[in-house]
């Protein structure tokens, strides 16, 4: 994915002279933008990608205060490279794979059109959270009900609920469209 190199210098400077609000600032954007990368291009869940960027940062910060940062200016294109490494070496520790780092880039990373997949994906999910929380406790139930039990039919569903058949494909219905809609509120604001 084409990350911008930005000149993250700045934040180099802050955290060598202890410039906490600064800094903090600057690692709350970068540390996203790390993880980002590491779940759309890497497809690391979102635990894999908090544990390697926060490794990272560790590194980097220990670098940093011994002064063998350089070149400041790269410290992002540093950052993202040492996210990769540390991903791939947290995957080999945790035997998630049992072939060389080689086939696994060519088989398992990312295309391109995919990680704008999974990052528009992930804003879907997050929308349809916020619109699941605002349904009536009842609806909740029932829409979960459907979710939890794939390919279950109207007629099971109006035996679980004591309703009828009718009821339950309308009650579904409603709730689906105003799912959907809510939603799709969210996603165009």
């Amino acid at each position: 994915m084409g990350y911008k190199v930005e000149d993250y210098s700045e934040l180099v400077h802050a955290l060598r002279e202890n410039k906490k609000g600064k800094a903090n600032k600057m690692l709350n954007e970068v540390m996203h933008r790390l993880q980002d990368y590491l779940k759309a291009v890497l497809n690391a869940t979102e635990f894999e990608a908090e544990e390697c960027t926060q490794q990272v940062f560790i590194n980097v910060y220990e670098q940093i205060k011994k002064g063998n940062i350089k070149d400041e200016k790269y410290i992002f294109r540093y950052m993202i490279q040492a996210c990769r490494h540390e991903y791939f070496r947290i995957s080999e520790e945790k035997k998630r794979y049992k072939f060389s780092i080689k086939n696994y880039l060519s088989e398992h990373l990312v295309s391109v059109p995919d990680q704008i997949e999974n990052l528009v994906e992930e804003d879907r999910q997050r929308a349809l959270n916020v619109c699941f929380d605002k349904l009536r406790e009842d609806e909740r139930t029932f829409i979960k009900y459907i979710f939890e039990v794939p390919g279950t039919t109207t007629k099971q569903i109006s035996r679980q609920f004591n309703i009828s058949s009718g009821h339950a494909r309308t009650k579904k219905s409603r709730i689906l469209s105003k799912l959907h809609e809510c939603a799709k509120r969210k996603l165009n604001s």
